[in-house]
């Protein structure tokens, strides 16, 4: 991916947790890498093609100068967040606030923080068995949206299945749909926990009947295993209303695990029921 720089841009501004720093103010240095790509704009020379350093420049000392912060920690979060969400050709952005003045009663050159955000592609899925299943997946899909630092990119069409895991239980509605986000994947567990806590889900028992499920399928490549989340979700290659779903939107999406494609699942499925 290509990168556009702007180094040591120098913003006197008021950030600091002791008061005199907030109010007297100091010198900080910001520098960032933004990854994009400008394959067009080097060959059209056309300022559109590409991203403006200049306006960058401004728009980083004006989020600075109006706002204070305790922490350049969250003045790195800031400035990244604030330049992926305006700017629809950045990808990711690479923040470093440095603080020369910093207040340590000690000889140093400069403290400094650098962190790395950017967007990421997250496969979720979508199921209800209870109430008005399409009102519940709709309700998910919009709440998803919503979200200013998410996009929906696609949504599979709603199929009927059968309820897997042995409970007694109605027939289920279920989809898939791809989100370009900037959360990270516990940040967006907590985000589908928090919907699925509107449609009033009761978590009783297990693979049973439920308002609203929606499961983190995929986050870009990620490998993740933790007590409270695995990603790729577990146990996908054998369910046929996960994999027919995400078949429509995301075919030649890899599992980085069985190193097999979502198409090539949902065929060894498939041949496995015939």
């Amino acid at each position: 991916m290509d990168k556009i720089k702007i180094k040591d841009l120098e913003v006197f501004c008021n950030h600091g947790v002791l008061k005199e720093e907030n109010v007297l103010g100091q010198k900080f240095l910001v520098s960032v890498t933004m990854y994009t790509n400008i394959r067009k704009a080097g060959m059209t020379d056309d300022l559109s093609q590409s991203i403006d350093y200049g306006m960058v420049s401004h728009k980083i000392t004006t989020l600075l100068k109006e706002h204070t912060f305790q922490l350049i920690e969250t003045v790195a979060e800031q400035v990244a967040r604030e330049l992926l969400l305006a700017i629809q050709m950045l990808e990711k952005v690479t923040v470093e606030i440095k603080k020369p003045w910093a207040p340590v009663g000690l000889p140093l050159d400069t403290v400094s923080v650098e962190i790395t955000r950017g967007w990421h592609t997250a496969y979720i899925g979508l199921g209800s068995n209870m109430g008005n299943r399409q009102e519940y997946l709709n309700m998910a899909v919009e709440s998803l949206a919503q979200q200013e630092d998410c996009d929906v990119m696609r949504c599979s069409d709603f199929i009927e299945t059968e309820p897997y895991g042995g409970v007694e239980q109605e027939p289920f509605l279920n989809g898939c749909l791809e989100l370009r986000t900037l959360k990270s994947p516990r940040e967006l567990l907590h985000l589908l926990h928090k919907i699925e806590k509107e449609a009033h889900r009761e978590r009783t028992i297990h693979w049973g009947p439920r308002t609203l499920d929606l499961d983190i399928l995929f986050y870009d490549d990620l490998i993740l295993d933790t007590e409270t989340l695995i990603i790729p979700h577990m146990d996908m290659k054998n369910r046929d209303f996960v994999l027919q779903p995400l078949n429509q939107i995301a075919p030649y999406m890899r599992h980085p695990v069985y190193q097999k494609t979502v198409a090539q699942m949902w065929e060894e499925l498939l041949s496995k029921e015939i």
